[in-house]
């Protein structure tokens, strides 16, 4: 069974993700900024334990990380799915919530890797897993951000499988559509042994499941 990180994992795709590692006997902690009744929740329902963070800023993603770590003993699989939306045209879109989406769901992500990183290199063993929907490959009208965004991290998370491939690290991002359950699953696989020889690849997971 391994040790996970995951951030954003209060609501949507994080929290499904949260529920699903915690039934299959995972032990989890998970991250949340403002949704701390969701959290609580969250934390009755499956046994994970929270820990508030905003990860825009490198001082609180270093705090989660060391109480992390105090939890789980070491961590073996970080998946990065905090975020927020930033809709809006360029010219009517605030200069503040550019920086805003930007500093949450690109440097987020940086900085969650950047204090996770040196225990698995020195191990030579973990999973990276990040969130890099459609919109970050094709981008999307009115969300400029949001896709400048996304695109940063699936060039963040190809770049990073080629630098720590040496060291037996893999990185692999998440492409979700609709559905968290299903990318949720895809979450599952990458972190799994089933997946040990694929490092630096988006995953879609896009269709429709089968009613």
């Amino acid at each position: 069974m391994a040790n996970i990180l995951i951030t954003g994992g209060s609501r949507g795709l994080g929290a499904e993700a949260v529920r699903q590692f915690t039934a299959a006997g995972h032990k989890v902690v998970f991250t949340y900024h403002k949704s701390e009744i969701e959290a609580d929740l969250l934390r009755q329902e499956t046994g994970a334990t929270p820990v508030r963070c905003d990860v825009k800023h490198h001082d609180s993603v270093k705090i989660a990380v060391d109480k992390a770590v105090s939890v789980l003993g070491q961590i073996d699989v970080l998946i990065c799915s905090a975020a927020i939306a930033g809709s809006g045209t360029i010219t009517d879109m605030d200069i503040s919530r550019w920086e805003e989406v930007i500093s949450t769901d690109l440097s987020g992500v940086f900085h969650c890797i950047r204090y996770v990183l040196p225990a698995m290199i020195s191990r030579k063993s973990g999973c990276i897993i990040t969130v890099g929907p459609k919109c970050g490959e094709a981008g999307e009208s009115c969300e400029a951000a949001y896709s400048a965004a996304k695109a940063g991290v699936i060039g963040l998370t190809k770049a990073l499988a080629k630098e720590l491939e040496p060291s037996g690290i893999r990185a692999n991002c998440i492409s979700p559509g609709m559905t968290d359950t299903h990318a949720a699953k895809a979450m599952m696989f990458l972190a799994s042994g089933d997946a040990a020889c694929i490092t630096g690849e988006v995953l879609s997971v896009s269709g429709s499941p089968a009613e």
